[in-house]
Order: C-alpha cells, then structure tokens, then sequence
C-alpha cells in the first residue's frame, strides 16, 4: 500500500506529569553540565533565538532551537510565549512548549510542557557557571528579580555553595516577601528581603540580576560589585552601567552566536558599543566545562557571564525527563502517524 509505515507515536509529558517526576536538583544540573560539555566539544548546532511578535498583548514569543548530540542524540525546538500581564488572568507569565525530534528522520520523539524546563536550566545554568567561575568559598548571593526563573537560580546555587546569606529583591514588595518566604521553607534557611538593589548587590560573592525592566535604566552600580564577584546579568532589558564590562577580569557568554541576536538582552549595549565583543570575550562557558579553556584561575579575579538561553539546555533537560518519564511509566504515549 502506498506510503505505508509502521506507526509513529510521540511520548506526552503535561505539567502534572513533570511535577511527578520529581527531578532531583542533582539530576537537573547534571543533565545541564552533560549539554554544556557536548557544546564546548563541538557536538552541537544551536539556531539563533528568534522573537515572534504578535502584537496584540504586552508579550511575545521566544523560538529557540538545537541539536544536542553525543549520548542526547535529539533536536528540539521550544515556543515560550513571555506575557508580563499574565498575572491579572492568574496565569504564569512564561508558558512554554518543547518538541523533541529525531535528527536522523525527522519524526517526532517527544512534546512537553516546557515552563518548568525553562525555569530549571535557566537556573542550572547559573549555577553551573558558578561552579566553574565563582569563587569556591562564596557565601553571600544577591539575587534580584523574583518571577520565572528566579527561584531555580538560588535553588541550584544553593545546592553547589550552601551560603550562609541569601538576599533577594524585586521591584514589587509582595512578590519579594512571597520569594523570601518560599525559598526560606524550601531551602530551610533564613533568607533576607531586601528594600533596594545596593543592599542586594554591595558585597556580595554572586549577584545574578534577573530583573524584568520595561526600559533600559542602569540601576545596577559597577561600584557596588566587589573585587573576585561572579556577576550574572540577564534581564531581559538592560538593568547595566556601560562601566560594568571595565572591572571584568573575564566575560563569559553561553553561545557568542547569539550575543548580537534580537534588540533585547541585558548587554544589548555593551556589545552595541564593542565593551563586549569577540575580542573581549574568554569564553563560552561550555568550553570551560569541558575543560578547554579556563574557568577561575584565582580568587580576586571579576567574572562575568552573560546567558541568554540556549536550546541545548532545553533539549537536555528534556531528554532527562523523558528518560525518567520512561523509566518511571509516567506520561502518555499518543499515536502521531
């Protein structure tokens, strides 16, 4: 019979299927470290990030898309819609879905709902940085921002540095107080609520700058960074002095590709004005992971690093979860062809 085949299905994790599986923070950074490892390597094709905007609401659509290969061995592709009003419908601000595909034949392989994936290996990202580029003996984090992937960021460092200060700030007082207190009950630590971003920032061993700002404004202070810091910005829209790239020792980016990919990005300028460029940049961090180029060679040294997001994370996130979705009998296997 014409165009007969066997049948293709496709594996279904939805939200409550993922909250099922449980990963462990152990199992979510390690699946990170594997992706980041086979793109130092060399065993990847990441697509720049694309934007879809609609127009008809305060949001958009990211693309992301990536091959992951090695022992993953899969392609993806991951839609995440970005709403900032999505509160007022009781609804989170990022839903997101990821497509697993076979690279070998084009069949797809998985669909899962994405929006903790996101939040996961955005976190796991910088706490895998961290590992490789923080001082070893950090104790204090600042954290600003409290939406999205905010809580998986101190989770996961938490888990590498178990600090003894964790400060978090965001720009709406209930949102910050709920952030405090979550965090304080999972991690069973104190953690302090911050008023403003110098209290959050001066000082600390890590800052991540996770803030969601309308405008660029540049109310992140380069004075307020202390010598050997890791710095970790990634707001959407610039929250940075153009001064902060002159008191980086080494500049890290997750994909250099897509340094220059869409209008936003917390280093849209500094890149725009050459402070951050390939000649300034040390390295991508996946070839300091795998153990190609230098991480933190010694403890004054500033680091930064810039993450915009990489669908390899996603598709490694993914394939860990659907291993263990497999394993476990968790999710539902659905006929596509």
């Amino acid at each position: 019979m014409p165009g007969h085949h066997p049948p293709v299905y496709v594996d279904f994790l939805n939200g409550p299927d993922i909250a099922e599986l449980a990963m462990t923070d152990d199992e979510i950074l390690e699946a990170i470290e594997r992706s980041l490892a086979a793109q130092g390597r060399g065993e990847t094709v990441i697509d720049p990030r694309m934007h879809h905007m609609p127009g008809v609401a305060n949001g958009h659509f990211n693309v992301l898309r990536g091959y992951v290969g090695g022992e993953i061995g899969l392609s993806g592709v991951k839609v995440v819609g970005d709403f900032v009003d999505n509160y007022k419908e009781g609804l989170p601000s990022e839903l997101a879905t990821l497509l697993l595909l076979d690279p070998r034949n084009g069949k797809p392989v998985a669909i899962l709902d994405a929006g903790g994936i996101t939040d996961m290996r955005t976190g796991a990202v910088t706490a895998i940085g961290a590992k490789h580029l923080a001082r070893k003996d950090s104790k204090v984090l600042g954290h600003i921002g409290a939406r999205g992937t905010a809580y998986w960021n101190v989770r996961l460092l938490d888990r590498l540095f178990d600090f003894e200060e964790i400060r978090v700030h965001s720009r709406r007082k209930e949102s910050r107080d709920a952030f405090g207190e979550r965090l304080s009950r999972d991690l069973g630590k104190k953690v302090v609520v911050t008023e403003d971003w110098e209290s959050t920032v001066r000082g600390a061993d890590i800052i991540v700058e996770a803030s969601r700002l309308t405008t660029p404004e540049p109310l992140l202070r380069t004075e307020w960074i202390k010598k050997g810091a890791f710095v970790v910005p990634y707001g959407t829209v610039s929250a940075l002095e153009l001064s902060l790239t002159d008191i980086m020792d080494k500049m890290l980016m997750d994909d250099w590709g897509q340094a220059r990919s869409g209008k936003l990005g917390a280093m849209r300028q500094h890149v725009d004005t050459g402070r951050l460029s390939e000649a300034t940049l040390h390295a991508e961090l996946g070839e300091v992971v795998a153990g190609l180029k230098p991480g933190r060679e010694r403890d004054d040294e500033t680091i930064l690093l810039w993450h915009r997001g990489l669908s390899l994370s996603d598709v490694a996130l993914g394939h860990a979860m659907l291993q263990k979705a497999r394993r476990l009998g968790i999710g539902q296997r659905l006929r596509f062809a």
